[in-house]
């Protein structure tokens, strides 16, 4: 069977020659006569993959030397614990709810202290991003907290809020490496890489050093200190390191089309193909707000639970697979991460106007 085109959210599609190359080197890495899968966490050639995929991100993000790069596991909701735990010195922190893992986050956080909402779009159903220009930051905040791509909602932040001296903490699993990020504008970035980067089992946390602390919150367990991980190269136990592996030659394949500018790029175009049909459909409609629409997450509906279903049973026949909505969300989302070329989305739109013109 040929390979379909893979729209779900998470865990989602790869770059074909990333898996090509993993495949042919399955069983034996670099000669080793061993699978990756196979090799101690403290040997040289896996401690050598982990030290070249942290470069590979550096150059491909250009952070600054006084950030760590950690490869942890728990996955981004893990963090929705550990960022409190580790950064929250008042026992204060405001948060941008924007939706489902927004909302999960603050609500984790709560376990720990006070948490101020400082902006939300819950009011409709997460279809914005609401304000940031008089956005009041709370004085006794440790840090501002926002979810920058909002897979269920398809909303993203298009730009960032001020909030001075605070850290600013981001959630960015959704759209991580999607384009140039400016890191120095984060105290912390994590992304869970099942969406944009690699297999599940990674999670990828940016974290500036200032802020890597002893003084954490009591009762913070070894494993969920940033400093622990910090202090042993993200090797304290055994890292998932297939999933670095796989997230290393992600790395790299970006860095061979042209690097975060290319990438955005394509990215921009696959999606303005998207957007621009569901513009102009008599049939079919967007949900998010033109201003604040995603670049990986798109979801639309007819306004037929019936026809939506329809509509996901016979893409599935013609290789356009996972388009379903999110379970709470119903409707159709099409996610189209880096990984997802070109000819997916065009294909994608053709079956679009096919079907709207047997059911409109």
């Amino acid at each position: 069977m040929s390979r379909v085109y893979n729209f779900s959210a998470g865990p989602a599609v790869l770059p074909e020659q990333v898996l090509k190359e993993a495949a042919v080197e399955m069983l034996d890495y670099q000669g080793s006569g061993m699978s990756i899968m196979e090799m101690s966490h403290r040997s040289d050639i896996i401690e050598g993959m982990m030290a070249e995929a942290e470069r590979d991100l550096r150059d491909l993000l250009n952070i600054p030397a006084n950030y760590k790069v950690l490869f942890l596991q728990g996955g981004a909701s893990q963090q929705f614990a550990a960022v409190p735990m580790n950064l929250m010195k008042n026992r204060v922190a405001d948060y941008l709810n924007t939706g489902q893992w927004s909302k999960k986050a603050l609500q984790e956080g709560r376990l720990y202290g006070k948490i101020n909402v400082i902006a939300s779009s819950e009011d409709q159903n997460y279809s914005y991003i609401p304000g940031l220009k008089n956005l009041k930051v709370s004085e006794e905040a440790d840090y501002v907290y926002l979810c920058h791509n909002n897979t269920i909602f398809g909303t993203r932040f298009t730009e960032l809020p001020d909030v001075g001296e605070k850290p600013l903490v981001a959630d960015m699993s959704s759209d991580f490496l999607a384009g140039p990020i400016d890191v120095g504008r984060f105290g912390l970035i994590f992304a869970g890489a099942q969406k944009n980067v690699g297999p599940a089992g990674v999670v990828i946390v940016i974290i500036r050093e200032d802020l890597i602390a002893d003084n954490v919150l009591p009762g913070t367990p070894t494993m969920l200190k940033y400093k622990t991980h910090a202090a042993h190269n993200s090797a304290y136990n055994t890292p998932p390191v297939y999933g670095i592996y796989i997230c290393g030659k992600v790395f790299k394949w970006l860095k061979k089309i042209g690097g975060l500018e290319v990438m955005q790029e394509i990215n921009e175009l696959k999606a303005s193909l998207l957007y621009d049909y569901l513009d102009d459909s008599r049939l079919f409609k967007g949900t998010v707000v033109k201003r604040d629409r995603s670049l990986m997450n798109v979801p639309f509906v007819t306004g037929d639970a019936d026809l939506d279903a329809k509509f996901i049973k016979e893409g599935e026949a013609r290789g356009l697979v996972n388009l379903k909505g999110y379970r709470t969300i119903g409707g159709m989302r099409a996610s189209i991460y880096n990984a997802m070329p070109l000819a997916g989305v065009k294909a994608l739109v053709a079956f679009m106007k096919e079907f709207e013109g047997k059911e409109a």
